[in-house]
């Protein structure tokens, strides 16, 4: 008989999905699912735009992560026009960034996990939000909600808006940077950093007690090794600009290329059940062509952070779960290490004397193939473009984290199945924890238009015998 529970929509993440769960005859998992059944659209909507146009409209991708495709758009086509900014124009852009990610990191930590970690994953429904958090904690949340606020106005300072920014040009940087701006960005990242300093040990505090909640979270059943991929420059992840990586589940080097390079490495496979389009290696490593990307990655394929705060907490972090790490829980440990990255990066770049200097060349369309990336705070962020004599898009491709990490996530849902799904609710607490660890972004990962309904369907030998969803 099939059971029909109505809970919907699934709370704290970046959209919504149907979860179908496929059960062999003695209820083991077969497989499991994550749909987005939207219309992928954006790479046909570009075709036929001017391609110096690309960094303000593909922004509006989505309102969660606008910068990184922002930033993508700007590096793809100025690849494909043969310009390089001056060197302060990527530092403007790099500091830009930096507020992204605080921001980002910021609200998956302490708005979407943070009621997790504080109340735990099988806790009351009615007090896993941020509204319980602010009441629960008051102190912490005004600090996190502050951190979070200092991320945007960095973010809007330098990038002329706050949700889509607009000064990334062609060339380089609309505007170079004054005096006035650049001692309002220093004023709000050393506020950054001096409220991530107070925040992090609360952040630690609140995952060892997940951990002694639910220790099956660190256990072998929640592992998944994998390769990683993810951005290095001199040898030290950086966010903006470098080649990629790739390792394997040993943390041993596979791959190191520019990225216009990438479709020698990877490839995007349609599928016939979801608009999102998972993304695997081309060469399978040992037996498996699966790979992460996002900050569990980028911790993996490293072993050097670009400053030091940080990379004393990666040195922490790595004597204590081994150089490569393969807890998918780890997500909210790397997501904090690299926030302490991000809030001492943008200390440092306002120190640099370079960031006042000239901040655009010209630039003249040209035909060719542009393709341009950055680490975004869910992981490595690709555009390609072919752009035709008259500077107008020819064809696109924009290959997004949540889509590389889309298999990875229906491979947790699995797991967490395995884990918790003993009866409806634990096992719906369970689904939402997986995909939430991955902080994934579904508008970006399908360019999504319209409404995501939710729902988690089990299957036996094809047939429905158990329909769960959730109503607030």
């Amino acid at each position: 008989m099939t059971r029909t529970i109505t809970i919907d929509p699934v709370t704290r993440i970046e959209g919504h999905a149907k979860v179908l769960i496929d059960l062999a005859d003695d209820n083991s998992v077969e497989s499991a699912k994550m749909i987005i059944n939207e219309l992928r659209g954006f790479e046909r909507i570009l075709v036929g735009m001017e391609a110096a146009q690309m960094p303000l409209i593909t922004a509006r991708i989505c309102g969660v992560c606008p910068s990184a495709h922002h930033l993508a758009a700007v590096k793809a086509i100025e690849a494909a026009f043969n310009v390089d900014p001056p060197p302060a124009a990527k530092l403007q852009r790099e500091l830009l960034y930096m507020g992204h990610f605080i921001h980002s990191h910021a609200v998956s930590l302490f708005a979407l996990a943070g009621p997790d970690m504080i109340f735990g994953i099988t806790g009351d429904r009615k007090k896993r939000d941020i509204a319980a958090v602010v009441e629960a904690m008051p102190e912490v949340a005004t600090k996190a909600l502050r951190l979070r606020t200092l991320g945007q106005k960095i973010n809007e300072l330098i990038g002329g808006r706050g949700i889509h920014p607009v000064t990334a040009v062609i060339g380089g940087m609309s505007t170079r940077m004054t005096t006035e701006k650049l001692n309002e960005a220093k004023s709000m990242a050393a506020e950054s950093l001096k409220l991530y300093n107070e925040l992090a040990p609360t952040v630690k505090e609140m995952m060892n007690n997940l951990l002694e909640e639910l220790p099956s979270l660190t256990c072998a059943g929640f592992s998944l090794p994998s390769s990683y991929m993810g951005t290095i420059r001199d040898g030290k992840v950086n966010f903006y600009d470098g080649d990629i990586r790739i390792v394997d589940e040993t943390g041993h080097q596979t791959a190191q290329f520019n990225v216009a390079n990438y479709t020698d490495y990877i490839v995007e496979k349609p599928v016939d059940y979801s608009y999102t389009k998972p993304v695997f290696l081309k060469q399978p490593i040992g037996d498996n062509n699966l790979y992460r990307v996002s900050v569990l990655a980028r911790l993996n394929l490293t072993d050097q952070m670009e400053t030091p705060g940080a990379q004393a907490h990666l040195d922490e972090y790595k004597a204590k779960y081994g150089p490569t790490c393969h807890l998918t829980i780890m997500q909210l440990w790397s997501r904090l290490i690299e926030l302490q990255y991000a809030c001492e990066k943008a200390v440092e770049i306002c120190e640099d004397p370079a960031l006042m200097g000239e901040a655009r060349i010209a630039a003249s369309p040209r035909a060719g193939r542009g393709v341009g990336h950055v680490e975004a705070p869910r992981g490595t962020l690709i555009h390609d473009y072919e752009i035709d004599e008259k500077g107008i898009v020819r064809s696109a491709n924009l290959l997004v984290a949540t889509q590389q990490n889309y298999e990875a996530i229906n491979r947790s849902i699995e797991q967490v199945v395995q884990l918790f799904g003993a009866d409806d609710d634990s096992l719906l607490d369970g689904v939402e924890f997986a995909i939430r660890l991955y902080d994934p972004c579904l508008s970006c990962s399908t360019h999504a238009v319209g409404q995501m309904p939710i729902t988690v369907e089990m299957r036996k030998n094809g047939a429905l015998t158990r329909q769960i969803a959730r109503r607030p």
